[in-house]
């Protein structure tokens, strides 16, 4: 079954029970605690531990690579490909492309794939099927890994955990994202988890929480960053 996702915390709680209801019916020997899980693992991506604060805080962020050319603009290379494999493109001229890793906002994110999305729309509009909206095509693999110039490279893989919340996020039709909308969700998010952590803490399924969860990730984060700089030193 495929949980909704929910960009305000009112939503989220309004439609809990239904939910619910339906993860019963889709899997009969399931629990609540497994409803829960799925729900941890759907909304922990778009949190972090604040070791400062010792809570959880929202981080709705996608690392991506950018790829350039050195000197493209006098060069005149009219295009880039292969980034989605992560190797080196060449061109004609036998010169490669260039990847920067960039940390980008999901409303961003969100932006370059409604922005990919139009481009095809446009370009293909007498051979489409009018009864789809641009959430239809958001997954599409040609569509989001298609390179045109230098700009953000989409890795399909990587994009696929970004789906569920596009999905909510997007509009069905129109050229730019919604920024109240996405302002609501960067509030909202911690306050949806803590209510999925408060669920799992009454029934003592305390080792499933999102704060369990990404407070282990942060220290294991730091650890590492220790032991790098201890190797390196």
């Amino acid at each position: 079954m495929e949980l909704p996702f929910y960009l305000t915390f009112k939503e989220f709680e309004s439609h809990y029970y239904d939910t619910l209801e339906k993860w019963f019916e889709e899997y009969n020997n399931a629990s609540e605690i497994d409803y829960l899980k799925a729900l941890a693992d759907l909304y922990s991506p778009y949190l972090y531990y604040s070791f400062t604060d010792d809570r959880l805080l929202a981080d709705a962020s996608m690392e991506i690579k950018e790829c350039f050319f050195p000197y493209h603009e006098k060069i005149g290379i009219p295009f880039c490909t292969s980034c989605e494999n992560g190797k080196h493109a060449k061109t004609a001229k036998g010169m490669n492309h260039i990847f920067e890793w960039k940390t980008i906002t999901m409303m961003e994110y969100a932006q370059h794939i409604l922005d990919k999305v139009n481009r095809y729309l446009l370009i293909n509009s007498s051979s489409l099927d009018t009864n789809k909206t641009l959430l239809d095509y958001i997954n599409e693999r040609e569509i989001i890994t298609s390179r045109e110039g230098a700009g953000y490279c989409v890795n399909y893989n990587q994009h696929q955990s970004a789906v569920p919340f596009l999905k909510a996020y997007l509009p069905h039709y129109g050229q730019t994202v919604n920024i109240a909308v996405y302002r609501d969700f960067i509030f909202s998010v911690a306050q949806i988890a803590e209510y999925i952590d408060r669920k799992l803490r009454a029934v003592q399924a305390f080792e499933h929480t999102v704060y369990i969860k990404l407070k282990s990730e942060a220290k294991f984060k730091v650890q590492m960053s220790h032991q790098f700089l201890t190797i390196c030193n």
